[in-house]
């Protein structure tokens, strides 16, 4: 019978320890390869690259099959130091290199673009300066940028982190911040919560994206608490700060007892303002299909359906518009889910309406209603009411809108909606420019015909109904919006604040809060509070298109580090500091190398 002899505990924690020695980053692979220490991993001064198992034979490896040039050229002693130092104090390239990274970042390309970029920028200096005196040197500069994949990346990660630690301090040094809180799911079916944060820095209005944060679980109201609230202590977020919350409404965020808004409010022991979005109020507003003009748009989108949905009949489709000279080159499938869509698709369907009705006789497919007076009358008034909605929902959409700009097009469009009411009920037909040129174009041809626009007056004064039950926290606090531009319409004194009516741009407005003396500190601070305030979370949406760009089907296996740090390039206002992070590049490595070199 053999027995196994139980190894000696002596050896074993002296063999143990022997592995982590030789797992750890030692000081003598500086000069022998090359190599130093950055977050953890070895990364080759020349060209940049990372080895992630820091063990001896790795780092050897890379040094002896990459570098044997440098190997031979700069034998291991003094001339190898001197030059390993000089390597690290070219900020030229450094700096080159951070702005080449950020511009293969914002333009949503892949890190591994970096090389083809330098490829590119090779070809062109060997043609574009061919007559200069200095030619070769241009050629050096741009052959030594590191330009890696590997450096990209780390050149976008450390930028990016330079902008956070700017938007953390701001966000401290300011009296107030507000967040637009939206989630969404990307290609890989990850769900992403954008956060986006607005900030006065001085005179300057901040919109700014804080994080994507990836929720790999549920998405319930708990879910994303507890991920932001990770988040703001980890970046160390002045949560006594936070002002108002707007979202697009979903019960995870507003729900009574478990809503985000709601947990929010708990954790903090204090009322939290929030907002519905109201780009997303005026979209469900907008939807007016129900009844009979649900009918209307319903027939337009199956015979849409029966035309693009189906190849041959696309391409066949395609080929009557262009033998009768139609300007446009197609029919637009319907999204409910986009803003802008049904106005767009009825537009395009009432421009090719006599190329429809020919191409199904066609076909053989009957529709009589699209030859009827009182179902085309219906359509055209879509087709005008849906243009003057993606009229106000272009107006309300675009970065740095103030609640009280937001409010003030939604009230101005509800005050349009009773000048339309008037309008279709006198039969002038002033703002209905398609109803009015079929209502001509009938009359010509039929002058006894009559034309029931007073259903159509129904359908608007339906919608205005509408708008006037939705909205309720932008109407609650009217006169709070209203301060920041007319004071003296909000029982306060004019001729003490010195201001009249100003402008309603937001730079402007806040300038001139912020020229007040200090006697006016808390009228000033009122003022900035609102316009941090989010009316809408068309930041949040904008970051989603981003994110779709960034993390596309062939980037699907983006890691949520290199996706947060491009997301942040691509929506920040902030300039990195090229060569701050030249020099903190250069410290990393210096401090790696023998004081007495």
């Amino acid at each position: 019978c053999w027995v196994t002899p139980r190894a000696n505990p002596s050896t074993k924690m002296a063999k143990r320890k022997k592995d982590d020695e030789y797992r750890t980053f030692q000081d003598e692979w500086t000069e022998e390869f090359a190599f130093v220490e950055r977050a953890g991993s070895a990364v080759c001064l020349i060209c940049n690259d990372k080895i992630a198992s820091m063990k001896r034979s790795n780092v050897k490896r890379h040094f002896d099959t990459r570098h044997a040039t440098f190997a031979s050229k700069y034998p291991a002693g003094d001339s190898r130091k001197k030059h390993l130092r000089v390597w690290t104090r070219q900020g030229d390239y450094n700096s080159a290199s951070f702005a080449g990274s950020l511009a293969i970042v914002r333009n949503g390309k892949p890190f591994t673009d970096g090389e083809y970029a330098k490829t590119f920028m090779l070809d062109v200096a060997n043609e574009l300066f061919d007559d200069l005196p200095n030619k070769d040197k241009i050629i050096k500069r741009i052959q030594d940028m590191p330009l890696s994949a590997r450096t990209v990346h780390d050149r976008t990660v450390m930028m990016a982190t330079q902008v956070e630690e700017t938007q953390v301090k701001d966000i401290n040094a300011a009296p107030f911040f507000s967040l637009a809180l939206d989630e969404s799911t990307d290609v890989s079916h990850l769900s992403q919560f954008s956060v986006i944060a607005r900030y006065a820095a001085g005179d300057t209005l901040r919109e700014e994206s804080l994080a994507v944060l990836p929720i790999k679980g549920s998405t319930r109201g708990e879910d994303l608490f507890k991920s932001f609230m990770e988040f703001a202590r980890e970046k160390n977020l002045p949560m006594d700060k936070l002002l108002s919350v707007c979202t697009d409404g979903a019960p995870c965020m507003v729900g009574k007892n478990k809503g985000f808004v709601a947990l929010l409010r708990e954790h903090e022991s204090r009322p939290i303002l929030s907002f519905h979005c109201i780009l997303h109020q005026e979209a469900l507003c907008a939807q007016m299909c129900d009844g009979q003009l649900g009918e209307v748009m319903s027939l337009v989108v199956r015979v849409i359906n029966f035309i693009v949905a189906r190849a041959l009949n696309d391409r066949q489709f395609k080929t009557l518009l262009d033998e009768v000279g139609n300007n446009y080159h197609g029919l637009l499938l319907h999204s409910n889910v986009r803003w802008l869509s049904r106005g767009k698709v009825l537009s395009r369907f009432a421009a090719c309406l006599n190329e429809i009705r020919t191409f199904l006789e066609m076909k053989g497919i009957e529709h009589p209603e699209l030859a009827e007076t009182e179902w085309l009358l219906k359509f055209y008034y879509l087709v005008d009411m849906t243009e003057h909605l993606n009229q106000l929902n272009v107006k309300m959409q675009g970065i740095g809108n103030t609640v009280l700009s937001l409010q003030h097009a939604v009230f101005a469009f509800e005050n349009k909606l009773e000048l339309f009411i008037m309008d279709l009920e006198t039969g002038r037909l002033l703002h209905f420019e398609k109803v009015r040129q079929f209502k001509d174009a009938c009359t010509a041809s039929e002058p006894t015909k009559n034309f029931d626009l007073k259903q159509l007056a129904g359908f608007t004064s339906s919608l205005l109904q509408s708008f006037k039950a939705r909205f309720g926290e932008f109407r609650e606090h009217t006169r709070l919006f209203k301060f920041i531009t007319h004071p003296n319409e909000c029982s306060l004194n004019a001729d003490d604040l010195k201001m009249k009516k100003l402008q309603p741009e937001d730079q402007l407005i806040i300038q001139t809060w912020n020229a007040l003396p200090v006697t006016y500190d808390t009228l000033k601070r009122v003022s900035i509070a609102v316009l941090t305030m989010f009316g809408s979370t068309y930041s949040c949406e904008q970051s989603f298109s981003h994110l779709k760009n960034i993390k596309s089907n062939l980037r699907s296996r983006l890691t949520d580090e290199s996706l947060n740090a491009c997301m942040k390039l691509n929506l920040t206002k902030y300039q990195p500091d090229y060569k701050r992070l030249g020099v903190r590049d250069k410290n990393l490595a210096n401090s790696q190398l023998s004081p007495n070199d």
